[in-house]
């Protein structure tokens, strides 16, 4: 089993998608890329941390490989934003890979310039392309928050 951690925006609806994921183990949503130890998702909405909302990913590289992992990543939110996604604005909703070795950073990197490059996006890709530290489990209810709360508003 391998992990993959990713920031694409408000973490519920990031977390519920690649969950779907065909080789996808298991999701949980929580805090990485800042400074302060143990946030809370108080701490992280003042946008003073520097943590990003993220999910990490649990997979079986034997089914699905990073890479197609990455695609997908890529394809679920608009990576041409600079730190918000929709109405979610803030460093928290920044799209970022946090990688765990070189071989992630390195397929990270490819893929962002192949995508860059295919013309598929009007602007340049912003995604942070940053190395992995420390994962801060959310709360609780931040948890598959979307199999939780089926009449959510936001559309999946």
């Amino acid at each position: 089993m391998e992990e993959a951690i990713f920031g694409a925006g408000c973490f519920w609806g990031v977390e519920y998608k690649l969950g779907k994921v065909k080789g996808v183990l298991s999701t949980e949503v929580g805090y990485t890329g800042g400074t302060t130890k143990n946030p809370t998702y108080k701490d992280v909405c003042t946008n003073t941390t520097g943590h990003a909302e993220v999910v990490k990913v649990t997979f079986d590289p034997s089914i699905v490989s990073y890479e197609e992992l990455l695609e997908t990543f890529w394809d679920i939110h608009n990576p041409t934003t600079l730190n918000r996604q929709g109405w979610d604005i803030g460093t928290q909703y920044r799209s970022a890979v946090f990688y765990k070795d070189e071989s992630q950073r390195l397929s990270a990197v490819k893929l962002k310039d192949t995508l860059d490059k295919s013309g598929k996006y009007s602007k340049p890709i912003v995604t942070e392309i940053v190395p992995f530290k420390e994962f801060y489990r959310a709360e609780e209810y931040h948890q598959k928050y979307h199999e939780k709360n089926k009449k959510s508003v936001f559309s999946l």
